[in-house]
This record gives C-alpha cells, sequence and structure tokens, in this order.
C-alpha cells in the first residue's frame, strides 16, 4: 500500500516534469513534425512520392539559403542556450529567472535578465563562476541596471574578442580634432567604441613596461595637438616618449625634476590667472563658446618624478600635481598621467583617487592593478595582472560612475605619430598666422 501511494505521488510528479520537457523543446519538436505533416497533406493530392520530393526540395531549399538557415541556426542556438542558463540557475538553488531575447556580440551572447521576487542581480553575481561552469562558458558576466535592482544584463563570455591583433586609430587620418568633443580611445569586448570626454576630467593610465602606456596617451596628446585652440604642456621622464611632439607644445620637461617643477609651477600660474577671468566674467567653469583655451597636461613616467632623490622636490612636485588635477578641472586644466611602477608607495591614493578616469593595462600583480583602479576592483574580477603578457593595449578602464570596461586600446605606429605630429604643427603655425595677420589688421 506504501508503494502504492509512492507511486501514485510520484506519477504526476513525473508527468509534469515530461510535460515540461516537451514544452522547453516545443519549437524543435514542431520543426521535426513539419515536414512529415506536409508530406502527410500533399501526399493525397500528389501522391507519397511526389510530395516526398516536394517537401524534399523545400527543406534544401531552406537549409541551402544562407540568409534563412543563418537565422534558423541563430534561432535555434539561442534556444538550447537558454536551455543550459535555465539548467544552471536550477543547480545553482537560484529562483526562477526572465532571460530576454539573446544577441550575438564578439565576446559571446548577451541578453538582459530579471530575477524574480525574493532574489537579487547580486545574487546572481555571487554564483557566475557555478553558472560559467555549468553552462560551459568562459566566464560569466553580470551587470546590474542602476535604476533597479531587479533587472541587469549577462554576458556569456565564449572567446576573447581583444586576444588578436592592433585595432587602428579611427583619427589617424584627421586634418583637426577639437579637445571638446570625446576622444575615441579603444574597443571593448562587444564590439563597441570606447571614447573619454577629457573636459572636466583627469586621467591615470598604469601598467608593466610594454603594457601600451604611452601609445594610449599619444592618443590623448594627439588629439590636444591637432586642436589648435588648446594648450600643450608635457612631462617626459625618458625625454624620447613624448618628443615628437614638442614643436606642439606650450614647454617640455625631460628627466630634470627641476625643469619638470618649474612646468608645473607655470601651469599652476596660468590655472590661478584662468579663474580670476572667470570671477571677472561672472562664470563658474569654462565653456566651449567663451574662447578660453583648454589646457592639456601629459605626464610620461610619472614614477618618476613621485620617486626622485630628493625628497623636498619630490613632495613639492606631488603637491603641484595634486592641486593641478584637485583645482584644475573647471578652469579647463587636464591631467593624463602614466606610469610604468602602479605601487601604493609610488602613487599616493590621495592623489590617484582624484583622477576620474583610470586606465589599468597589465600589472604583475592584483595589487598593482588595484593601486591604479582602486582598492577591491581585483578582488571582484577586474584585475589587469590576468591580462595575458602578449597583449598589449589590453586594459581596464575605470570611469569615475561605472564599472571597469575591459578594451583594447586603439594603435598609433611611431610613422603615424610622426605625421600627426607634422599636421598639428602645420595647423598651430597657420593659427599664429591668422592671430598675428589679424592683429596686425586692427592696429593698422
Amino acid at each position: 500500500m506504501q508503494g502504492a501511494g509512492r507511486d501514485g505521488q510520484g506519477l504526476p510528479v513525473l508527468a509534469a516534469g515530461a510535460a515540461g520537457a516537451l514544452w522547453r523543446w516545443r519549437v524543435e519538436l514542431a520543426l521535426l513534425a513539419l515536414p512529415a505533416i506536409a508530406w502527410r497533406l500533399l501526399a493525397r493530392p500528389l501522391g507519397e512520392l511526389a510530395a516526398g520530393a516536394v517537401v524534399a526540395w523545400a527543406v534544401a531549399g531552406v537549409l541551402a539559403s544562407p540568409g534563412a538557415s543563418g537565422a534558423l541556426s541563430r534561432w535555434l542556438r539561442a534556444r538550447h542556450v537558454r536551455r543550459r542558463f535555465r539548467r544552471a540557475w536550477i543547480d545553482a538553488g537560484l529562483a526562477p529567472l526572465l532571460l530576454g531575447r539573446l544577441r550575438t556580440v564578439p565576446a559571446g551572447e548577451s541578453a538582459p535578465v530579471r530575477v524574480s521576487s525574493g532574489c537579487s542581480v547580486a545574487e546572481l553575481e555571487a554564483r557566475r563562476e557555478q553558472l560559467a561552469a555549468s553552462i560551459g562558458l568562459r566566464e560569466l558576466r553580470v551587470e546590474r541596471d542602476p535604476a533597479d535592482a531587479s533587472r541587469g544584463t549577462v554576458t556569456l563570455v565564449r572567446r576573447d574578442p581583444l586576444a588578436a591583433g592592433t585595432v587602428a586609430w579611427p583619427c589617424a587620418g584627421a586634418e583637426r580634432l577639437s579637445l571638446w568633443e570625446p576622444v575615441p580611445v579603444g574597443v571593448d569586448e562587444l564590439g563597441e567604441a570606447v571614447s573619454l570626454g577629457l573636459v572636466e576630467r583627469n586621467v591615470l593610465l598604469g601598467g608593466e613596461p610594454g603594457a601600451g602606456k604611452s601609445v594610449a596617451l599619444s592618443l590623448l596628446v594627439a588629439t590636444a595637438a591637432l586642436d589648435a585652440s588648446a594648450r600643450l604642456w608635457l612631462l617626459d621622464g625618458k625625454l624620447v616618449e613624448l618628443s615628437a611632439w614638442a614643436p606642439c607644445a606650450r614647454r617640455l620637461a625631460g628627466p630634470d625634476v627641476d625643469d619638470a617643477i618649474d612646468l608645473l609651477r607655470s601651469l599652476r600660474s596660468e590655472m590661478e590667472a584662468r579663474y580670476r577671468e572667470l570671477l571677472a566674467r561672472g562664470a563658474r567653469k569654462i565653456t566651449p563658446g567663451d574662447g578660453l583655451a583648454l589646457h592639456l597636461l601629459a605626464c610620461d613616467e610619472l614614477a618618476f618624478y613621485l620617486t626622485a632623490e630628493d625628497r623636498k622636490k619630490q613632495r613639492e612636485f606631488a603637491e603641484l600635481l595634486r592641486d593641478l588635477v584637485a583645482r584644475g578641472r573647471a578652469a579647463g586644466v587636464i591631467v593624463c598621467a602614466a606610469t610604468q611602477k602602479p605601487a601604493a608607495d609610488v602613487v599616493p591614493s590621495a592623489l590617484r583617487d582624484l583622477f576620474g578616469f583610470r586606465l589599468a593595462l597589465r600589472c604583475n600583480t592584483p595589487q598593482s592593478s588595484d593601486t591604479i583602479l582602486g582598492q577591491g576592483w581585483a578582488s571582484a574580477g577586474y584585475s589587469a595582472a590576468c591580462i595575458a603578457p602578449g597583449q598589449r593595449g589590453v586594459g581596464y578602464l575605470l570611469a569615475e560612475d561605472g564599472l571597469p570596461v575591459r578594451m583594447r586600446g586603439f594603435h598609433l605606429r611611431d610613422e603615424q605619430i610622426a605625421a600627426l605630429a607634422g599636421r598639428a604643427s602645420a595647423l598651430r603655425a597657420d593659427a599664429w598666422l591668422a592671430t598675428e595677420n589679424g592683429d596686425d589688421r586692427e592696429k593698422r
């Protein structure tokens, strides 16, 4: 009797499970049944042989068509992924989820997700390693919707789209650029362009030697150089990385720390004069139409200056730079600094945390990555130490109000930098001559 009772309770459960499995495979079963149904309907008027030929011809036509077969393949694959994802979250003990429409991205697939009542996107993120292993993924990434804790986006990472080759900078052939406009700096794992709006922002770049910092810095310097209205200030600890841009710069200081400090003092004087100008105009910050120039300070080998032998000069340099980063934003002063040694004792957190944008390229340790991005990002899965040594230009970009974005920076060859610097010098010379001629006409 007890066995019969157990059998009686198990049959409905078994039936429900079978019905659920059939429902999840309903589309595939319908596709298999459709040719048989068509053959059955055509067999009466055409005969079995002719009906079979017609159905076979129709199926072959669909499979031979690249558009139709591709769409069918993507549809069936999406359904397969959904079943794998559903099985994985059930195995992980998560509450039911609603997975939105899958779209193919360079890294794999991406889809919006909505969790049910009693669950959160944070719980889904906490189980991402378990889910990735169950589905058979390289990685599962979960991003919460800032406006709704029940919604987010999942990315099923199957491959590394940033592993292959370099990507040319789309502005390499530009005749002129504007520092007021966002600067394209790379592409993310979804194949979308990543740009930086530098106005009222500062950028800190870090990574081991050969990671691609100088090229990334050159993109920002090139944009400022091709903006004839912008003022360019250069600090180069090696005196060779930024030397191509010297004809475009207001000043260039090399490995002499005294020269570097004098340059920072001059720029600070410009900043203070700018604030007096804004006060006279009754404005709080500069705007594109007010005729006031943007100033971009590019510093390569920041660690060289912050570890100078003379401690007094070291502190003065750090204080001057911190002042420019802290107060320069509204005055149109933009600081972009790169360092080869992103250690906590080299880049103090009081200075690092003032930079709105931080790009961590390949680092030796998670601690070095956190020195650039901020404490805790490596343990959250955003560690530049996990970037392969050969992936030059790949890194994590952190904006002020978001999560680090893994991206590959655009590449500039040496001959392209020379060509850009030549065009920028000619552009600035033409702008200077036009200004001088205009002044002469006014005097006459």
